[in-house]
């Protein structure tokens, strides 16, 4: 009796081994290679892998328990095909940028003014004899140009207007001119004293200009030549930007800067082309007057 009873035992064990056998086998054949590590979370493989309280037939028919609640049937086979696919490691194709559309030589409603319309625009403001009288920054003829927007339109009418804004150095005055840009004609004008808009690149350049010319540009110069070993002899050596210089904003603004804010003034950030920063920023320049004055 007690032979027959531990040979039975020994067949319960062996089928247990075997068991635990089997679920390894088929753990082995659901997580092939790094799958574990880098397949799609929640994809059917991993849910294969992760089900292993079931047996294989049965982890193979309903995805099991551990398809982190998805519900949705999945393989082996399928785990193995996803796992494969990420482990290659294939880099998605290069990015790659649409063309711009093709641009009209008119706009329609309140589209943006287009290249045709912005250089219509500035023409008809600047026709004769309305800025014969007029200067720009370098003291020729004609007002500065400083931007140009489309205007708001009239009730009832569909015609596209730009709004131009000049300023006229020779009266320091900011001129605002509306043009129909489908009759050709100058609608509207206004001129305004005291009015300071954003400095366009243009005067910016003319004040770097200023600067180099005057005795306070020999310390520009000097950095210039400590930063690189070369002689700083023209702008297009630097990178510059900057605004129109507001005094009301400053503590204390010296008796030449006075009229700034009647005048055109302003102050520029300057630096090397790809490399050091030149600082400037004490440098103000009087476009108006054609001075240039060091604050603080």
């Amino acid at each position: 009796m007690y032979e027959i009873a531990r040979r039975h035992l020994g067949k319960v064990v062996a089928g247990a081994a075997m068991a635990v056998t089997g679920t390894a086998v088929a753990v082995a054949i659901s997580l092939p290679g790094s799958a574990g590590a880098n397949g799609p979370v929640g994809s059917a493989g991993t849910a294969g892998a992760a089900g292993t309280a079931g047996t294989a037939g049965t982890s193979a028919g309903n995805g099991s328990a551990g398809a982190a609640g998805q519900g949705q049937p999945g393989t082996a086979a399928d785990g193995a095909e996803g796992a494969g696919a990420q482990a290659a490691g294939s880099a998605p194709p290069p990015a790659t940028v649409a063309p711009p559309a093709a641009e009209g030589r008119k706009g329609v409603g309140s589209d943006p003014l287009t290249d045709d319309e912005l250089t219509r625009a500035e023409q008809l403001a600047l026709t004769p004899p309305a800025s014969a009288a007029q200067e720009n920054v370098e003291g020729g003829r004609g007002p500065q140009h400083l931007g140009t927007v489309l205007a708001d339109p009239l009730p009832g009418d569909g015609s596209r207007r730009a709004e131009v804004r000049l300023y006229d150095y020779a009266r320091d005055e900011l001129v605002t001119r509306t043009v129909n840009l489908g009759t050709g004609k100058i609608e509207r004008s206004a001129a305004q004293r005291g009015v300071q808009p954003s400095a366009h690149p243009e005067e910016l350049r003319e004040a770097l200009e200023l600067i180099l010319a005057s005795p306070l540009g020999k310390g520009v110069k000097e950095d210039y030549k400590d930063a690189t070993g070369k002689q700083l002899t023209s702008t297009e050596q630097l990178w510059f930007n900057g605004d129109v210089y507001r005094p009301y904003r400053e503590a204390k603004v010296p008796a030449q800067l006075k009229e700034c804010g009647k005048h055109r003034c302003v102050r520029l950030v300057t630096k090397v082309l790809n490399g050091a920063w030149i600082d400037t920023r004490n440098i103000i320049v009087d476009l108006s007057a054609r001075t240039v004055t060091r604050v603080g």
